[in-house]
């Protein structure tokens, strides 16, 4: 299946009101779909490896069989009243001005094979409630329309009734997948970690090695031995973090910050090359026995190495997995220290020890980065930090302002539980998909261009891989430089002054010289 071609000219758009209403452009992404998993890819995860004969009788039964496990689903599909209050919240609409991303349409997708088959008025009065026959055709904008949806529930904020467009895209990736017709990226990842612990196919050997280089460059750059322990029994934290970050920047230079934190606090860590991912892609296609699988490599990693407790890295969706139904999916951790919270985000860790006076920072060592922050879907809608509420959007804005003195907030309306999508998340990080990531980033780069010019922002800090990743790709198509996208712990690593280190004699000395000026 080959990936759409587009004319979208990003420059063109990277001006203007971010939640400008675009106009209409009926069939402008129903050629975006991307590329259909191999039947290796799909029989690795249980499913069929490709579209089974009676499809249609297997896709109705398997919806049928989640309306009945989940209240929820069903609920969401029976109470839409088309009140239009969600058809502008979707990024993917503002960007391609195509109806079927209203969030409302995209639903109806789902919602009228539904009627169609499982209420009394689409059995017998099919034209007068709008429900449908499941056809070919119907699959195929399914395929098409359920991966233009990054799951990123900020139409549910909007929705009178909360119905949750998520839950209905996961809903129908897993009849797709039950199918025979699954998405190649989802589905090869998380056969990743299944054969060896992590998305990107990091053996442990490799995984090693990258630690250990790591430790030669911090202690050249601090004169410290900072260590990245790894697979070490008896160590009080496990560390589990998304697999990007033992790969590339931005994200490397937050493992990194990782490791300054726990040495400064004087705590025993480790990772595990057994669970070497925070990520479940299981969420993405809507498969829970998948997600599960994903999510007891964890529980298994964290008894067999005896630890204490469990803390997780930067990663959107990794953090509502674990904030949201570890405990249901691979639980109980009942041998972990229940003093602490389980599990923790590497940001409550930080910040509290922060909050402790425990870790000291020079903020002119980022003086040269004027920084917003992104907040990501999964962690802004779906998650918590912290004993209070809202504490997933000040915990990560309170570490920034420790450790920088430039912090600009983008336009209210586009951050805190009305962040805008980075337009890459929900299994869409993928190079054939890339017309209707570009689009689908288009608000949250004019809100970052709006902040650029009325303060000076020159880089935006993200606590989410899939973030990093996508705005990594997207932010040169808009006019910014690759690097302007940062981890919020690579701002914490530029300023930590870690204890003996060349840097702590630096900044003594500076002190110094300011007091004897004084």
């Amino acid at each position: 299946m080959a990936a759409a071609t587009s004319t979208f000219k990003p420059m063109d758009h990277v001006h203007g009101d971010p939640l400008e209403i675009p106009e209409l452009a009926c069939g402008a992404m129903a050629g975006s779909k991307p590329y259909v998993a191999a039947p290796g890819q799909q029989e690795a995860l249980g499913f069929p490896g490709e579209l089974v004969e009676n499809w249609q009788e297997k896709a109705i039964n398997r919806l049928g069989e989640l309306v009945d496990n989940s209240r929820a689903l069903r609920v969401f599909l029976d109470s839409c009243v088309k009140c239009g209050a969600c058809t502008d919240k979707c990024h993917y609409f503002l960007g391609t001005g195509d109806p079927k991303n209203m969030p409302v349409a995209r639903q109806d997708l789902l919602r009228k094979v539904y009627r169609r088959y499982f209420t009394w008025s689409g059995k017998y009065v099919p034209w007068l409630v709008g429900a449908q026959d499941l056809t070919k055709d119907v699959l195929d904008d399914w395929y098409s329309h359920f991966h233009q949806c990054s799951q990123c529930r900020r139409c549910s904020v909007y929705c009178p009734y909360g119905i949750d467009t998520a839950e209905i895209s996961m809903a129908a990736r897993d009849i797709m997948d039950t199918v025979g017709l699954g998405q190649k990226y989802s589905n090869e990842i998380i056969g990743k970690v299944f054969n060896i612990g992590n998305n990107l196919g990091l053996p442990a050997k490799a995984l090693k090695a990258t630690l250990a280089g790591l430790e030669e460059d911090v202690e050249e750059e601090t004169g410290v031995p900072v260590r990245f322990p790894l697979d070490e029994k008896g160590a009080d934290i496990l560390l589990v973090t998304p697999s990007a970050d033992f790969f590339a920047s931005p994200h490397m230079e937050g493992l990194i910050g990782y490791a300054k934190v726990m040495h400064e606090a004087g705590v025993s860590w480790t990772f595990s090359s057994y669970a070497s991912e925070a990520a479940n892609f299981g969420m993405f296609v809507g498969s829970q026995e998948n997600m599960q699988k994903v999510a007891q490599r964890i529980h298994k990693a964290a008894e067999e190495l005896g630890v204490k407790r469990l803390v997780f890295g930067e990663c959107g969706h990794a953090w509502r997995v674990a904030y949201s139904f570890l405990d249901t999916l691979a639980g109980p951790f009942d041998f972990l220290d229940q003093n602490y919270p389980i599990p923790q985000h590497i940001c409550e860790f930080t910040n509290d020890l922060i909050d402790q006076g425990k870790l000291r920072f020079d903020k002119s060592r980022n003086d040269a980065i004027r920084l917003t922050f992104h907040d990501s879907c999964n962690v802004a809608r779906a998650s918590r930090m912290g004993d209070k509420p809202g504490g997933q959007f000040e915990i990560p804005r309170a570490i920034l302002r420790a450790t920088c003195n430039h912090f600009y907030d983008m336009a209210a309306d586009t951050i805190h539980e009305h962040t805008l999508c980075c337009g890459g998340g929900g299994g869409l990080l993928t190079d054939e998909l890339m017309d209707v990531r570009l689009k689908g980033a288009q608000p949250r780069m004019r809100a970052l261009q709006q902040v650029a010019e009325d303060h000076g922002v020159t880089h935006m800090a993200a606590i989410c891989a899939i973030c990093k990743a996508q705005f990594s790709k997207v932010l040169p198509q808009y006019g910014f430089d690759m690097e302007s996208i940062v981890s919020v712990h690579q701002m914490v690593s530029n300023a930590i002054i870690l204890t003996g280190s060349i840097q702590e004699q630096d900044y003594e000395a500076a002190r110094l010289s300011v007091l004897q000026e004084v």
